[in-house]
């Protein structure tokens, strides 16, 4: 079960620090190969890792900077692959949230929290001289942020079985199943080659870190400090402000196997803030929107829409564009 991306769009231009990240990476793969003969001189191979990687016993003695190297160090090609396509799906989006400088010192955050909690569990278990590699505890902390931040996202997903394919699954279904298999994983061969523990600690700490930013520091929930009389005389002078707002009819496009429907909607966050539900004894297609202010309101479908389904909800700059299936 292969990413290969996402369907939700970008507000900010382009995330030229996941470029950047994706670019040192594959840089320092490129040395790691030439230096240790595509990894077949092991005498090369272990200078670089105990060098580099993340020793857990030093990391917990206060060797924070070996932290810093391990997240750019793999152990192969497709150690390198399955870590920068997963950075490539889910980490532009969480930098057009977070903002370049931000989600570059977070990213960090999250690969030292999952570097220390990985060395907690080595150093328990007996593995703390063995170090550790990858991007992979970083990037867990980008899709746990991105489970909160984008649950309704569709990931299109390549999958290799008796046969191969490709469907589109929501962020909602697709992310919980990938943490859960680190977790099997992790109970099963706990001192294997993959630090799974790292993985579910950057995945936690994502996921904070993705609930701490929605609720408090995302612009919606942001409050004004005022005085006790002052925040009185305000709800006094604007006592519907939480209440719905009525908007024009938005506007339905009917396509020969969908309908789309475009409205205004300011004020809202993303599309998850987005609830969309079709009402079959009255042919309306209800749209309910959360944010700095409410909305509920209704598109009319032709009278032959019988049973149609939400297919994705967009949003950008104030409009809303949803396709439903016929």
């Amino acid at each position: 079960m292969f990413p290969i991306h996402d369907d939700t769009e970008r507000i900010h231009g382009r995330p030229y620090v996941n470029y950047f990240l994706i670019a040192i990476n594959i840089i320092v793969f490129v040395w790691e190969v030439i230096a240790t003969g595509y990894f077949s001189d092991q005498q090369a191979v272990i200078e670089i890792f105990s060098n580099y990687g993340a020793i857990p016993i030093f990391i917990l003695n206060g060797d924070l900077l070996s932290i810093l190297t391990s997240m750019f160090l793999h152990g192969g090609i497709a150690h390198l692959i399955g870590n920068m396509v997963f950075l490539f799906v889910f980490g532009d989006n969480i930098e057009d949230r977070f903002g370049h400088i931000k989600y570059l010192l977070i990213y960090i955050v999250w690969g030292a929290t999952a570097a220390i909690i990985h060395s907690i569990f080595a150093v328990s278990t007996g593995g703390g001289m063995v170090p550790a590699v990858g991007a992979s505890g970083a990037i867990s902390g980008v899709m746990g942020a991105y489970l909160v931040m984008f649950p309704r996202a569709k990931i299109f997903t390549v999958i290799v079985a008796f046969f191969i394919t490709t469907i589109r699954i929501p962020a909602l279904a697709y992310i919980p199943f990938w943490f859960i298999l680190q977790v099997i994983f992790g109970l099963i061969d706990p001192f294997g080659g993959v630090a799974y523990v790292a993985h579910i600690g950057g995945f936690v700490a994502g996921l904070g870190t993705g609930y701490v930013w929605k609720l408090f520091l995302s612009g919606k929930n942001i409050i004004t400090p005022l005085s006790k009389t002052n925040s009185q005389i305000i709800r006094k002078q604007r006592p519907r402000i939480e209440e719905s707002i009525s908007q024009a009819s938005p506007e339905v496009i009917e396509g020969p196997d969908f309908y789309e429907i475009i409205t205004e909607i300011p004020g809202v966050s993303d599309a998850s803030d987005i609830n969309v539900t079709f009402e079959p004894d009255t042919g309306n297609v209800r749209i309910i929107a959360r944010g700095s202010r409410n909305y509920d309101m209704l598109a009319k479908l032709p009278t032959t829409a019988i049973k149609p389904t939400v297919e994705y909800i967009q949003y950008l700059n104030g409009i809303a564009r949803i396709r439903l299936i016929k």
